[in-house]
């Protein structure tokens, strides 16, 4: 039996292994630099070996964005918690979500622009999906009013996402980021 846990511990490690280095080199290179034989060699161990815990690169990303959802939906809990008011806890929201996706420009691509075997919007998307998203409903339930609180929270994530993914991208100029977010939450939340 205890031969069984070891190899079981083993196992998780290497998959473990497997996702943190696709993740290091996601984002030092790109998510096309992250092929199953430079994982190989990175973790140093054989092709055969890492097709035994994933079936191919999607596979892998799949897990590396599980795993963000995991971390996104912390960060957001962590920002909401940490302020009180209306007001505060939007805007603590929206300054955690777009600080995740620039500074993890590569995990986020993964959890949100690449194909993944994820089901969203969904009774039964992953946990970290349903607390991420929990968190937005959260903090736009109090400005909801007559609107359906699920709808402005998927508009509340999409204006955010959109604000990440253009700014990223220089369509936007970063330097009036902070200006949005207060646009955006005055909308949401006009001062009293």
């Amino acid at each position: 039996m205890a031969t069984g846990n070891r190899r079981e511990r083993e196992r998780a490690q290497r998959e473990q292994m497997i996702v943190r280095a696709a993740r290091e080199l996601a984002e030092a290179e790109g998510w096309d630099a992250v092929t199953t034989r430079r994982l190989a060699a990175e973790i140093e161990y054989s092709q055969p070996v890492l097709y035994s815990h994933f079936s191919g690169k999607a596979a892998i990303m799949t897990a590396v964005a599980a795993e963000g959802f995991e971390e996104l939906a912390v960060a957001l809990r962590t920002a909401r918690t940490a302020v009180s008011g209306v007001r505060a806890s939007l805007a603590a929201v929206a300054r955690a979500y777009t600080d995740f996706a620039r500074e993890r420009p590569a995990l986020y691509d993964a959890m949100f622009t690449h194909a993944v075997e994820l089901r969203f919007a969904s009774p039964d998307a992953p946990d970290a999906l349903q607390a991420g998203f929990a968190e937005f409903l959260e903090v736009v339930g109090p400005v909801a009013g007559d609107d359906a609180p699920g709808l402005l929270a998927e508009t509340f994530w999409a204006g955010l996402h959109g604000l990440a993914l253009l700014e990223r991208s220089g369509r936007l100029p970063e330097q009036a980021h902070d200006e949005r977010l207060t646009l955006l939450i005055a909308r949401l939340a006009p001062p009293r």
